[in-house]
């Protein structure tokens, strides 16, 4: 079987109490207190942000399963499922340590329970590192990683929410090569490692968007540069203003007809300039959606609210 860059199933978590979380917001830049709102409106914003997507996904003949988050425990951020769990067209889970406590609640056996009685996808066996959050190792997922299936490379900017030991037993277990560099974003004056790469990187089937600039080592970047020309990538740059707009935010995913899309919010597609879009418009089309309240208060956009999944289906016996 041919891996797949792009799947045409995603999971997506309905959030019950979703609100600015305290405990991701010390190096998470993106996040902004939005004092105008009652908790109540914040909830209903998310919710109606969260079934747009949804719908827009639907529409295009994207599988999205929805699992409604539990009032309790208190996860404010359970709306980003990429974080604490992947999925391999093995059948095999990744689960992954998280920085913020409360995101930790995040993980729930049930939902693996559900995939496989009520979707009837196989799961052959679980990865987990979450142990390492005992030692204050932490790889938050695909937030952390950008997974390019198909050439088994990893790319990861390092931080303190992406660690190179982890990061390293990932590639060994899951059989990739890792391009590790270090990104930063200019904060109060300040360069700083940026928390995920996800937010300056999205690697699609035959393009890859990439904020170069937040790379500030030369060897570093060139080494990104030429493992993505290496795999036949074209690199769609994308400027540190535009990567604010979470531009870099995006998944390439696929209808069950074949047909491919990278979803975006619309803060991230009115960021882009029309020769941006025609470049990505070459190889597939966009669908983006408003989600300024989740991104403002969550600091995540698009890419982080969907986890891809490729785990195979059960065989029937019959």
């Amino acid at each position: 079987m041919d891996t797949q860059q792009c799947s045409h199933t995603v999971l997506m978590i309905k959030p019950v109490n979703f609100r600015y979380n305290e405990q991701t917001a010390v190096n998470n830049y993106y996040q902004r207190v939005m004092d105008d709102l009652e908790p109540g409106e914040v909830q209903q914003k998310a919710q109606k942000e969260f079934d747009g997507l949804v719908s827009k996904l639907g529409e295009r003949q994207v599988n999205v399963i929805v699992i409604d988050d539990t009032p309790a425990p208190d996860t404010p951020d359970s709306i980003f499922p990429n974080n604490w769990i992947s999925f391999h067209d093995d059948g095999r889970v990744g689960l992954y340590p998280m920085y913020a406590h409360n995101r930790r609640l995040e993980r729930r056996d049930e939902i693996l329970a559900t995939l496989e009685n009520e979707y009837h996808l196989k799961i052959s066996g679980i990865e987990d590192f979450s142990t390492h959050e005992r030692h204050d190792k932490f790889l938050e997922g695909t937030g952390s990683m950008i997974l390019d299936r198909q050439n088994k490379i990893v790319y990861a900017a390092l931080s303190l929410r992406t660690n190179e030991e982890v990061l390293d037993e990932f590639c060994r277990k899951f059989g990739y090569k890792p391009v590790k560099f270090t990104a930063n974003q200019t904060v109060n004056g300040k360069r700083v490692p940026i928390y995920h790469t996800n937010v300056m990187m999205c690697v699609a089937e035959e393009f890859a968007i990439l904020c170069v600039d937040a790379i500030d080592d030369r060897e570093e970047k060139e080494k990104v540069l030429s493992s993505l020309e290496s795999t036949g990538k074209e690199i769609i740059e994308i400027s540190e203003q535009q990567k604010y707009r979470f531009a870099g935010n995006m998944l390439q995913v696929k209808s069950t007809a074949g047909e491919k899309y990278l979803v975006m919010s619309e803060s991230a597609y009115k960021s882009l300039t029309d020769q941006q879009v025609e470049s990505i418009e070459k190889h597939c089309a966009i669908i983006h959606s408003s989600l300024d309240t989740i991104e403002a208060l969550g600091g995540g956009s698009a890419r982080c609210m969907m986890a891809e999944v490729f785990l195979p289906k059960k065989h029937s016996l019959i």
